[in-house]
């Protein structure tokens, strides 16, 4: 009777093996590290928004959309309010469409431009290391019809020392869209052309969020990691001081991620410190 070598490697030596994912990861991690060290870090851009309040995610589970039903979702941070309404038709931008936000945000700083331009959709499954194939390519243009139909709603206050000032501004992220998709799951020969709308364009031009390219190509499949990532990279930048936040409250953790479980502190804290 035959044995496969698998199987007497992990009786023997199961704590010594390795999965492809888990070497993968830890050579990201490998290279962000060295890339740090070195001061040469690629760099993507993301909008604000999107770093003081994440899109939905269902945390602690696989990748999964919010019930068909749900077509508003909110997050707040401080002074700031951001609600997401989703189209009927294709629902609310989740999980990892926030990958096609990052790619068009750095799309707009580096081509200077409101419509940007780009092969394939190759293109950005290279620029976060992911797989290629059909599935992945109907998955990113599900994303961008989810973007497309979404409207934006995000309100500030600044509180002055005579009035408080409120700044509230509703919007859809794109303009038009021009995607070129093959039903085969060939890449397509046409070139795409995405147009921001003038206001998400303002708000990227404004206010653009750099990013570590090779963390996010690491945490890319784990979408509440990537929101805690960016999160805490956006706060350690702009902190004057050491600050202290809560998880929980009207001001905590749990109301600025995007996260839609829970709330109970208890879970919370344990999947927090997973996440750490």
């Amino acid at each position: 009777m035959l044995v496969k070598a698998e199987t007497i490697l992990r009786e023997s030596h199961g704590d010594l093996l390795v999965s492809r994912y888990r070497l993968k990861q830890a050579e990201g991690i490998a290279l962000v590290r060295a890339n740090r060290e070195d001061g040469r870090q690629p760099l993507v851009f993301a909008s604000r928004p999107f770093i003081l309040c994440g899109l939905p995610i269902r945390c602690g589970l696989p990748i999964r959309r919010p019930p068909a039903d749900q077509l508003l979702f909110e997050r707040r941070n401080g002074n700031f309010l951001l609600q997401i309404t989703g189209h009927p038709q294709f629902g609310l931008p989740f999980g990892q469409d926030r990958l096609v936000l990052i790619f068009l945000a750095t799309l707009a700083v580096r081509q200077k431009s409101q419509s940007v331009r780009f092969r394939s959709a190759a293109e950005m499954l290279d620029t976060f290391g992911m797989a290629k194939g059909g599935k992945e390519y109907r998955r990113i243009v599900a994303a961008f019809e989810r973007i497309f139909g979404a409207t934006m709603f995000f309100s500030t206050e600044t509180t002055r020392s005579t009035a408080t000032v409120i700044h509230r501004s509703r919007f859809n992220f794109l303009k038009e869209a021009e995607i070129w998709y093959s039903r085969s799951g060939d890449p397509p020969t046409g070139q795409n052309t995405i147009t921001l709308s003038d206001e998400f364009y303002a708000e990227i031009f404004s206010h653009p969020i750099p990013a570590d390219l090779e963390a996010i190509k690491v945490l890319a499949a784990a979408p509440a990691l990537l929101d805690l990532f960016m999160w805490l990279s956006y706060r350690c930048f702009v902190a004057k001081g050491p600050e202290s936040i809560p998880l929980f409250g009207p001001f905590g953790l749990t109301q600025q991620l995007g996260c839609v479980e829970y709330y109970r502190p208890s879970r919370f804290r344990a999947m927090f410190e997973q996440w750490l």
